[in-house]
């Protein structure tokens, strides 16, 4: 079992920056692959970003690429998702989950095991 808390969240103008974290505990982070998801209102939820265990391997959706950057620290069990140069399209509740196949990077919602309750992004433009 793994508890995942999010927070960073905010409001930020077009352009600007946050950084996400998310908070894990229970059983050893770094049995897991993490990964953002994002769902804005009316809208399904949709991939951001993953990592692997070991920070290997990283993998982004297209809209984000070269905007955002995800990241953990293994001895804070902590996961983070920096968001530059943000968009208004970028509005959403931000979640962070954990994968127990922590070798692979996987974009698909219903493959992971845990998740936390979200943070708030609203960019406004």
């Amino acid at each position: 079992q793994v508890q995942l808390v999010e927070s960073g969240g905010g409001l930020v103008q077009a352009g600007g920056s946050l950084r996400l974290s998310c908070a894990a505990s229970g059983r050893a982070f770094s049995d897991y692959a993490m990964g953002w998801f994002r769902q804005a209102p009316g809208k399904d939820r949709e991939f951001v970003a993953a990592i692997s265990w070991n920070s290997g391997n990283t993998y982004y959706a297209d809209s984000v690429k070269g905007r955002f950057t995800i990241s953990r620290d293994n001895a804070k069990n902590t996961v983070y998702l920096q968001m530059n140069s943000l968009k208004p399209e970028d509005t959403a509740v931000y979640y962070c989950a954990a994968d127990r196949n922590r070798y692979r990077l996987r974009t698909t919602d219903s493959l992971y095991d845990y998740w936390g309750r979200g943070t708030q992004v609203t960019v406004s433009s």
